[in-house]
């Protein structure tokens, strides 16, 4: 193992153990440097790693700290991957959404408040019947990311906003390029709402598998 992965492991596992917790502060770098072992040079290459995936906070001129570990924090690591896909991963990132939204549109269905179920009406009747794509894409995703905070899942909420940047792209050339794709997904989001209100888990996990195998469909048959 690598001198910095080693260094990597052993902050890791005073984390995970609880030695440090969130919003510790890490001992000074001499101190913890000889309490694990380690060289300073490869414990200040592990500190840098750690902080780049958002386990640690450099705070310049008052230390480093746990960061709170929250799921939203770690999860940025992974939009900043995703930034790097290529428009032949498209679908694969369709298709995890698949697997995951749906899940999420359905645990939402028993957690929804009525204001929350408020917001998302108004949302839509803002929209108007005639959108531009680029409003209705904006739309989407406000629409979404409402529904999948409603499921009171945190970390599924993270991936999947993580995950929805690769898509948007292809779905701003659907609705540009496919001649009813706006009145369509204006129907997939009214029917969403429609089983969300009822509390109906079903029929909001269907809806929303068809809303975004409508898009993958879509976007195979044009590749």
């Amino acid at each position: 193992m690598a001198v910095t992965d080693e260094a990597i492991e052993k902050i890791k596992g005073m984390i995970v153990s609880g030695t440090l917790r969130p919003g510790d502060r890490l001992p000074k770098e001499s101190e913890l440097a000889a309490d694990l072992g380690l060289s300073r040079n490869s414990l200040r290459e592990a500190v840098r790693a750690l902080s780049l995936i958002r386990i640690l906070d450099v705070r310049q001129g008052d230390g480093t700290y746990v960061t709170s570990l929250d799921p939203q924090l770690l999860l940025e690591a992974l939009s900043f991957v995703v930034d790097f896909h290529r428009d032949d991963t498209v679908l694969e990132f369709l298709a995890v959404r698949r697997i995951l939204e749906p899940a999420a549109t359905a645990m939402a269905a028993s957690r929804i408040s009525e204001q929350q179920l408020h917001a998302l009406t108004c949302q839509l009747d803002a929209l108007g019947a005639a959108p531009s794509v680029e409003e209705l894409v904006a739309c989407d995703l406000e629409f979404h990311r409402g529904i999948v905070q409603s499921s009171g899942n945190s970390v599924l909420c993270s991936l999947l906003d993580g995950l929805s940047g690769p898509t948007t792209r292809a779905r701003i050339w659907r609705g540009l390029t496919q001649e009813d794709a706006v009145s369509r997904t204006l129907h997939e989001h009214r029917a969403i709402l429609s089983a969300l209100r009822d509390r109906d888990a079903e029929a909001a996990r269907s809806w929303a598998t068809v809303h975004i195998a409508s898009v993958e469909q879509w976007l195979r048959s044009t590749l």
